[in-house]
């Protein structure tokens, strides 16, 4: 059918050379079928592209316009150009992205990317400047309203962060010369062919059948290797790029103190690492990524001779590995490599793990999968046209994003959801939007609205659903996408004041927190004061006020007077500060030290840290040795104090017991006590100091490690 419409002239203006606006719009008005093909309520540029729509799906405008208002409801029809202009795109898209190949005609990239420009000024009260075709640009919502549209270009996830990569240098508009070099630089990485096993589904599926056979073709190379031969054939797994084929970017494989260079292959279930023999490769080691081995990936720091210098390298590690595994990606500088590595190995552990978790399985699973490999190929197109080492690949990758958001999760359940409803879908044989060819079912039945579980509802008779988005708004996944973005900005936000109040130097650090406990050890030392009894008045007053409290069982609800305290607090404060600055807290900053004297300011704080940890095992050693009678007199005289106390607790009700408790802290030193308490205290710590350690034996490991 598609070839049939090529050659019948409806995507003939698409192989023809492209006019401008202006033309276009001059031989639109002057045509004869002006009539059918020209919508008043539309800026020019809209009309265009509506045409253009027209033109693909085989009708006139008019006839677009007549089937948009029987099938959209009246909310929809609110914001009639720009959800009409919604409707046309998105159903046009569906037939020039089942053409192999489309990525590189440079006219369906022009048509993608008029559409952004039409969706800004879609009304015919804002016109747009027609004349200046080679200006033009987009912003951040068009681009991530009609991108997504074409799935290899976009996805909802990741598609504002793909946006602000492309606009880096641009002041956040998008030029259609960036954004065709990066469609160019994506279709180079993509060879389109398709999966026997797939020809049978729905045309739903067409589309994620190409991507899953997606290879790389860096890879051409490589080719006749056993192991890429092997792959393919007996697991059936897709490779997804290889690196350390170059003499001047080797890949180093560490286990234990063994080191060998080698290739390193990263597929859609796992990575795989060929040591380099002197003619050729070793056989391969397999390192899991699609079942749950309680896997961890993670950067790594690297070194001769075991140190730990260099961060250029990959942490590999799961139950089925005896000892973790390191791979280093040597560069002179910088480790962008190594971030590009460790990003694309966590993409397919991740997917993997969205699979293992959901039960996600068949078609659903490749749908998945495909997702992935999407993501993988988009950070190697932008790769290729970026010359800034600073992009952030994680924010590329869906699954690396989902778990680096708040929220993320969520969104991993709206795909399972969406994931089990195509079922669903599938099962009751559903196309959408009235036999409309869809790019990708992924949000399709949760924009119907069902529920799975306790609760479910029937399609919303609000919504009118055009391939794999909401016309006029936005799908549950969209949603949830937003909300999850708006936390994750308050999160950086919240970092970027984090950053900021940062200072180098333990004496200058150690002299703001001493400003910021200022509160906490000023109610410190009243404490201290009132159990000392430095103010006799004071101190009874205080003993009993807490005593009767204690008596009458109000001690939570004087926490919780507390709690209000602090509440009423921060909303009259919140109340008469509105508009004003933030209080800064003012730190009088300590001399400066020099490099010898923050070393030794460092050795006397891992002294006292030390001195703190002997004292710790002493007190525990000295427990151990009161417990297993290896002093008798010691522990029969500890033994009798806890059977003292084991009667107390069981006969004296909680309440009574911690009144008792109270009055003995808190009248110790009243003058009645005080001689007393301190005859007490010296007998108590004469009997402490008289207790033994249990005695400990040191015994150094031999570990034999072989070179291997």
């Amino acid at each position: 059918m598609l070839e049939a419409l090529v050659r019948e002239g409806s995507f003939k203006w698409l192989l023809s050379k492209r006019s401008s606006f202006a033309e276009e719009v001059e031989d639109l008005q002057n045509s004869p079928s002006a009539g059918r093909n020209w919508i008043p309520e539309l800026s020019p540029v809209a009309n265009i592209i509506v045409h253009r729509c027209s033109k693909i799906l085989e009708t006139s405008s008019n006839e677009l316009l007549e089937r948009f208002n029987a099938e959209a409801s009246d909310s929809i029809k609110s914001q009639h150009a720009r959800n009409f202009l919604e409707y046309c795109c998105f159903r046009a898209l569906g037939l020039p992205t089942q053409v192999m190949g489309h990525l590189a005609d440079k006219k369906f990239r022009r048509l993608t990317f008029d559409m952004m420009v039409a969706w800004e000024a879609p009304a015919a009260a804002g016109q747009y400047p027609v004349d200046l075709d080679d200006d033009l640009s987009v912003g951040v919502e068009a681009f991530t309203r009609i991108a997504p549209a074409v799935p290899i270009i976009a996805n909802v996830v990741i598609c504002e962060n793909l946006f602000n990569v492309l606009t880096s240098s641009t002041a956040g508009r998008l030029h259609f010369s960036v954004y065709d070099k990066y469609l160019s630089g994506l279709e180079r990485f993509v060879v389109g062919s398709l999966f026997s096993r797939f020809a049978n589904l729905n045309m739903v599926w067409l589309w994620y059948s190409k991507i899953y056979s997606i290879v790389i073709k860096r890879m051409k190379t490589q080719t006749k290797s056993s192991l890429l031969s092997a792959i393919r054939v007996s697991r059936g797994e897709k490779i997804l790029e290889v690196d350390g084929t170059v003499t001047t970017q080797p890949v180093l494989e560490h286990v234990g103190v063994s080191t060998w260079p080698g290739r390193l292959i990263l597929t859609d279930q796992a990575l795989y690492f060929e040591a380099l023999k002197v003619v050729s490769y070793d056989k391969p080691k397999r390192y899991d990524l699609s079942n749950d081995l309680k896997q961890i990936v993670k950067p790594e720091l690297t070194g001769p001779w075991g140190t730990r210098l260099f961060d250029k390298a990959v942490l590999y590690k799961s139950i089925s590995l005896s000892e973790p595994v390191v791979i280093e990606f040597p560069e002179l500088k910088g480790h962008t490599r190594r971030d590009y590595w460790l990003a694309i190995i966590r993409e397919i552990l991740y997917v993997h793990k969205f699979i293992n978790k959901y039960h996600i399985k068949g078609v659903e699973k490749d749908d998945a999968l495909s997702k992935a490999i999407l993501g993988i190929l988009r950070v190697q197109a932008i790769q290729e046209i970026s010359s800034s080492n600073s992009v952030q690949f994680e924010s590329l990758l869906m699954f690396n994003l989902c778990d680096q958001l708040p929220g993320g999760d969520l969104i991993l359940e709206t795909l399972a959801k969406i994931s089990n409803s195509r079922k669903l879908e599938r099962g009751n044989n559903k196309v959408a939007g009235g036999g409309m060819y869809s790019i990708s079912a992924l949000a399709m039945v949760s924009n119907l609205g069902f529920v799975f579980g306790s609760s479910s509802s029937s399609p919303s008779e609000d919504e009118l659903l055009v391939g794999e988005v909401v016309v006029g708004e936005m799908s549950l996944l969209e949603r949830t996408v937003k909300e999850s973005s708006d936390n994750y900005k308050k999160v950086v936000q919240a970092q970027e004041t984090v950053d900021g109040v940062k200072v180098d130097g333990i004496d200058t650090n150690l002299a703001v927190m001493k400003e910021l406990l200022f509160p906490v050890t000023e109610v410190g030392k009243l404490l201290l004061s009132l159990l000392y009894w430095d103010d006799p008045p004071k101190s009874l007053m205080f003993c009993l006020l807490f005593t009767f409290i204690i008596f009458r069982g109000w001690l939570a609800y004087a926490f919780a007077l507390m709690a209000l305290f602090f509440a009423i607090f921060m909303v009259l404060t919140r109340l008469f500060n509105q508009g004003r600055p933030v209080d800064e807290i003012k730190v009088i900053a300590p001399p400066p030290m020099n490099t010898m004297e923050q070393l030794l300011a460092v050795q006397n704080a891992i002294s006292q840290v030390e001195q703190l940890i002997q004292d710790g095992n002493v007190a525990l050693l000295k427990f151990r040795a009161l417990l297993l009678s290896i002093f008798p007199k010691a522990s029969e005289k500890f033994a009798a104090t806890l059977l003292f106390a084991a009667l107390i607790l069981a006969l004296v009700p909680g309440k009574y017991m911690l009144l008792l408790v109270f009055l003995e802290t808190f009248t110790r030193y009243s003058l009645p006590r005080k001689a007393n308490t301190e005859r007490w205290m010296r007998r108590l710590r004469e009997w402490w100091l008289s207790i033994p350690a249990a005695p400990v034996v040191l015994e150094i490991e031999k570990e034999d490690k072989k070179r291997k």
